[in-house]
């Protein structure tokens, strides 16, 4: 069981985190904290090891060395099948849906972390097992309320055009009822207006659902209209942080991007 975290302290601490592919280290002795209730954007230039990061934190990968303290736990110690379970989820960078699926279906496998019954039960349909799923479809009816997904509720997701998607991919993680939420590269293929649209999501997401976001982003339009704080990464290392405007004004950042 996690031990719950102080007011004071951080939702999440990564200490001196490291992983290495053969030779090659993507990420370096990383640290940082993660705030409740605030959204973090982590950016840089490309290899600079944010998505491995957030895949190293999230326990797509094993971490060569160092800690990932989530509400207390250290996260190395949990199975990654348990990650969900424990209040984190994320989207990913190339979008993971299930394409012959429909919109409600793909939102319902984002329920998954919750109780279903138990197997006995789940085959003979008690009542019990009928009103854990109802509890389920009411959850997923109230994301796609708040994301605007009613017209595609019944439409499968082979037909949707890219932008729904990635709006049903952000549902997904929603439906598991996260504490923490992160998200790759979220307005990657986009159009302006549809990023103004995620911009309004994620302050809503935070705000009225109460999650915290960590987002690695390359639309610095999309940091500055939502972000409370900035990392840069480099090297698999923090190079800068700040507020949106100081990082972005920081020459060691401007030199990161355009070379020094």
């Amino acid at each position: 069981m996690s031990t719950p975290s102080t007011p004071h302290a951080p939702l999440l601490s990564v200490r001196d985190l490291s992983l290495s592919f053969g030779g090659v280290k993507a990420i370096a002795g990383l640290s940082l904290e993660v705030n409740v209730g605030e959204v973090l954007a982590v950016i840089g230039p490309n290899g600079a090891g944010k998505t491995s990061m957030l895949n190293t934190v999230t326990r797509v990968f094993d971490p060569t060395a160092g800690q990932i303290v989530f509400k207390g736990q250290d996260l190395t110690q949990v199975p990654r099948h348990r990650i969900a379970a424990h209040g984190i989820a994320r989207t990913f960078q190339n979008i993971e849906l299930f394409e012959a699926a429909t919109v409600m279906d793909n939102l319902l496998l984002g329920r998954h972390r919750f109780d279903h019954g138990a197997w006995w039960q789940q085959v003979l349909r008690t009542p019990a097992v009928t009103r854990l799923e109802e509890e389920a479809r009411a959850a997923a009816e109230e994301v796609i309320e708040f994301l605007e997904l009613s017209p595609w509720r019944n439409a499968v997701i082979a037909g949707l055009p890219y932008g729904v998607r990635k709006v049903v991919e952000l549902g997904r993680a929603l439906c598991t009822q996260p504490e923490l939420l992160f998200l790759d590269e979220p307005a990657s293929g986009l159009n302006p207006e549809e990023t103004r649209d995620l911009a309004f999501w994620i302050d809503d997401i935070r705000t009225d659902l109460g999650i915290t976001v960590v987002m690695v982003e390359h639309d610095m339009s999309l940091v500055s209209a939502v972000a409370d704080r900035v990392i840069c990464m480099a090297q698999g290392a923090v190079l800068s942080q700040g507020t949106p405007a100081q990082v972005q004004a920081d020459p060691v950042v401007i030199a990161a991007y355009l070379g020094a």
